[in-house]
């Protein structure tokens, strides 16, 4: 069994890995998710300068923030499946010289249009680049053992670009003017373009019917709908509002368009079938239910660390890398443990783990208490990273290879989502518990408190403006109420952790390590044994092996 084991093996990585080393391709692909993750954090610390220097309005700072976010998002399943026909590593090296363009102009942008072209510009390479890296990654790591260890690198690295997106954004920024912090993206193209073309494999799906291009279109504008009205949510806008609702509705309609259209057609663009296998629908949930916590207690951690504690912009990124450093671990783990502990209890276990981190966060108070700071950022970052890779990991596998462009979008996509909804909701819940706590402070007028109550960083500014024991008043009622409200928004996510955890009692409880059949050349006498023999399978095994038998690996 092991020489059969061995010979599937051995062609399995010369159909998938054309010729080039499939952990330097990893390293290719894990270069390409850095530049993108980065770029989704850099700007934000250049906004100020960026203000500053254009002087753009506020609907144009809105747009120039959240332009690449939405057209990436939007742009995902699309490209996800262009690549599946027309070839991976082709839409992939297309989105790298995309991106390098877009960062020039962004670089060189003197007016606010123009960079939120560039940032749009930015999106659509993102959107080309993002699921083309994990799609192929499933084709260059036929064997599930393998990719899993080569899915923990990946997911390793995009917590890194994450995190490290404001560092470089800051350092740069004390150095040089704010386009800086685009330019930094051209040389690392101008190596990934011919390094990519060289060593990065080419692969396709089946390629059956014509691509739905109406389809792809449809569900880019569906998606585009969606994201926009939940982070008008996420900013604050009227859950009732023309700006929320109409988005919703338009996103809504137009999903339950495309999903119609994929059931009546042949070749449909997305396989939605792939929904109705419980290891690919609960991991896309899994997905959705972590980034949504992951997003909103990132953004009130950094508001209570700055806004309440007291600290820096710098000692507050410092505060937030053990979570980084954590996740970094958890990745670089997930295959041990996924082999261990099988996806079921890993991505349940990874819930409960967040959970209980965020229980213990909130004992946080008025006063910094590092220790209990640090405890639970670690176990923060460690469960959302384990629940995060086993999710990803029993999705990508659960698709066959041929689909797996379209299934890299569906979770980007999910992510994506997930990530806005979350700083919607949580962000309604902490405003909901805040406000009230702002109304009705002695000394302090109605419209002041009124103005405080829309966030912490606007009762300080209303508070500086009244000055006096009104305004120290106001502060501390302020800060009283944040933390409050603090409690309550981790209670709540502590809850959709838990639903997370009950979610994923049904993933498969082991990881199944069988490959997909491997057809295997001819039983000619003149051709079989010159084949088999080098790969460990002996003569006359390879003689009493019946034309057409699968070989399948072993999972021991």
């Amino acid at each position: 069994m092991s020489g059969t084991t061995t010979a599937a093996t051995a062609l399995r990585r010369r159909a998938a890995g054309a010729g080039a080393n499939r952990w330097v391709v990893l390293v290719v692909l894990c270069v390409s998710l850095l530049l993108v993750a980065v770029d989704a954090t850099v700007l934000h610390v250049a906004v100020p300068a960026v203000t500053e220097d254009l002087r753009p309005g506020a609907v144009e700072l809105l747009w120039i923030v959240d332009a690449y976010p939405l057209v990436c998002a939007s742009l995902l399943i699309l490209f996800g499946t262009l690549g599946d026909r027309v070839g991976r590593r082709r839409v992939l090296l297309l989105g790298y010289a995309l991106f390098g363009v877009a960062s020039g102009l962004a670089a060189l942008a003197d007016s606010a249009p123009v960079l939120i072209l560039a940032r749009a510009l930015l999106g659509v390479g993102g959107a080309m680049i993002m699921p083309a890296t994990l799609s192929i990654l499933r084709q260059v790591f036929p064997e599930r053992r393998e990719r899993a260890l080569a899915i923990g690198i990946w997911s390793a690295v995009a917590a890194v670009g994450a995190a490290v997106g404001p560092l470089i954004g800051g350092f740069l920024l004390e150095h040089f003017w704010w386009g800086s912090v685009f330019l930094v993206n051209i040389p690392l193209m101008l190596v990934s373009l011919p390094v990519g073309r060289l060593l990065l494999p080419e692969s396709k799906g089946a390629g059956d019917g014509p691509w739905d291009v109406v389809g792809a279109l449809m569900a880019a504008a569906a998606l585009f709908s969606l994201v926009l009205g939940v982070k008008g949510l996420g900013g604050g806008e009227s859950v009732t509002g023309v700006r929320t609702v109409l988005p919703l509705l338009l996103g809504a309609g137009l999903l339950t368009l495309f999903v119609r259209r994929q059931r009546r057609r042949a070749h449909p663009l997305v396989d939605l079938r792939l929904f109705a296998r419980p290891a690919f629908s609960t991991s896309v949930g899994c997905i959705v239910l972590a980034m949504l916590a992951l997003v909103g207690l990132e953004l009130i951690a950094a508001q209570y660390l700055q806004l309440v504690l007291g600290l820096s912009p710098l000692e507050t990124g410092l505060r937030l890398v053990p979570l980084t450093v954590a996740a970094m671990a958890a990745g670089l783990a997930g295959a041990r443990m996924l082999r261990g502990f099988g996806p079921r209890r890993m991505v349940c276990a990874g819930f409960c783990l967040t959970a209980g981190a965020v229980v213990l966060l909130t004992a946080m108070g008025g006063q910094d208490n590092a220790p209990l700071l640090l405890t639970g950022f670690v176990l923060l970052g460690f469960g959302l990273e384990t629940t995060l890779f086993g999710a990803y990991e029993s999705m990508l596998s659960e698709a066959p290879p041929d689909q797996a462009g379209g299934a890299a979008a569906i979770g980007e996509t999910s992510y994506q989502l997930g990530a806005g909804i979350g700083i919607a909701l949580l962000g309604s819940v902490m405003n909901a518990a805040y406000a009230p706590g702002v109304a009705g402070v002695p000394g302090v007028p109605t419209t002041a408190s009124a103005a405080a109550g829309h966030s912490l960083g606007e009762a300080h500014e209303v508070a500086a403006q009244l000055g006096g024991p009104a305004g120290e008043a106001l502060r501390h009622a302020a800060r009283h109420s944040f933390v409050n409200g603090l409690h309550v928004t981790l209670l709540v996510s502590a809850g959709l952790l838990l639903l997370g955890a009950a979610m994923a009692l049904r993933l498969p409880k082991a990881m199944q390590c069988e490959a997909a059949p491997v057809e295997l050349p001819a039983p000619r006498e003149a051709v079989e044994p010159r084949v088999l023999r080098g790969e460990g399978v002996s003569h006359a095994s390879a003689r009493a092996r019946p034309a057409g038998v699968d070989v399948r690996e072993t999972a021991s």
